[in-house]
């Protein structure tokens, strides 16, 4: 069964193992998440499992989303997403996933949520480019520098590093291990950061990657 939970993040902290070492973890609050859709092939083309994260009033949502809640019989939620456990999964609908259900301390996974907006920046902060000299006469410190050649083609080529929005997009932190699960609190401890500010919401699934 491939292994999924939604979660917030809560923050940053450190534990020490056995032999006293630091180790820096992320605090994930994860799930509990309640199934409210199995798709199938036969009905809708491929396999997958919705589920729904935080409830929340109904008056918060839409008809389209209330009503889906209403099809499945349950409580309205905050946030829906699909996940592809093989062949749908021994799940139920209505039937409420928690932390450990899913996760045993040891698992590898890949951690998505959307990254911190930095707003407009250039690329020094951007991309990592080198400055400018600081010395007396100087004109360039921090900016662009060449654009492109000199006649020919005459444009700039698409991909160029240049300043822009930073940040506020979908990142994936790939074959991170969970250091701890916390079955009362519904806590996951994954060693070392993940996308995201305190609060936001994250996806968590097995690693594709493979030792």
């Amino acid at each position: 069964m491939n292994k999924f939970m939604l979660g917030t993040k809560v923050g940053m902290t450190q534990i020490f193992d056995e032999t006293g070492i630091a180790i820096p973890v992320t605090v994930v609050e994860a799930g509990p998440c309640t199934v409210i859709q199995k798709k199938s092939v036969a009905t809708d083309g491929y396999d997958a499992l919705k589920v729904g994260y935080i409830e929340v009033a109904e008056k918060k949502l839409n008809k389209p989303e209330f009503g889906v809640f209403k099809n499945a019989g349950v409580a309205p939620h905050k946030y829906m997403k699909e996940f592809k456990p093989q062949a749908g999964g021994p799940f139920e609908v209505g039937q409420v996933i928690n932390a450990s259900d899913m996760f045993q301390t040891g698992d590898m996974v890949d951690v998505s949520g959307i990254s911190k907006g930095k707003g407009f920046q250039g690329v020094i902060k951007r991309y990592g480019h080198h400055k400018g000299r600081e010395t007396h006469g100087s004109k360039f410190h921090r900016g662009i520098g060449s654009l492109g050649a000199n006649t020919y083609p005459g444009r700039i080529f698409k991909g160029k590093k240049m300043p822009g929005h930073m940040g506020n997009v979908r990142v994936t932190a790939q074959n991170l291990a969970v250091v701890r699960v916390d079955k009362e609190r519904n806590l996951i401890l994954i060693r070392g950061s993940i996308p995201g500010a305190k609060g936001a919401l994250i996806e968590i699934r097995d690693t594709v990657k493979s030792n």
